[in-house]
């Protein structure tokens, strides 16, 4: 019971969704793997990749799998606290803090990771690869990198003030 209400919270966004064929004896035989995005837009984000011999489940698959690797987001006044640079494989994602009222200012892929996080004021710039499969695992990765004041002090040892 409470998994359907806390499952109702959670932004899903569906990214990508390609179609594959195999040629066999009788002709083509089609396949769909879809790109999702989960998040509960509080701090927390995962992504997954589902592929299935239909739209529907392969979609579901991927939600189930983003669902498994969510990761947490530090949001300080609904951006992030620092700037950071998320790579994999060609894709490079730059991630910058922004003052309120900005908005979102990304592509769709690495804007359905923001939103999906629960980020409302961001610059972004996403260089070498469109992929927006390799770009979402690079927003992640910028994701993860993310440190907060708070953090570093406990990490150090030391005040910073």
């Amino acid at each position: 019971m409470s998994t359907d209400s806390n499952r109702s919270d959670f932004v899903e966004r569906v990214v990508k969704i390609k179609r594959c064929a195999a040629v066999v004896k009788g002709g083509r035989r089609f396949s769909f793997a879809a790109m999702v995005v989960v998040g509960d837009g509080r701090g927390k984000v995962g992504w997954g990749y589902g592929k299935a011999n239909e739209v529907p489940p392969s979609v579901e698959k991927a939600a189930k799998q983003g669902d498994r690797r969510k990761i947490s987001v530090p949001i300080e006044h609904e951006t992030i606290p620092h700037r950071v640079v998320g790579r994999c494989g060609s894709a490079k994602v730059m991630l910058m803090p922004a003052s309120e009222g900005t908005g979102i200012k990304a592509g769709a892929a690495v804007r359905a990771v923001c939103e999906a996080a629960g980020i409302k004021n961001i610059l972004t710039k996403s260089q070498g690869s469109t992929n927006p499969v390799l770009l979402v695992k690079a927003a992640i990765d910028a994701l993860t990198q993310l440190r907060t004041r708070q953090d570093v002090e406990r990490l150090r040892g030391i005040s910073l003030s």
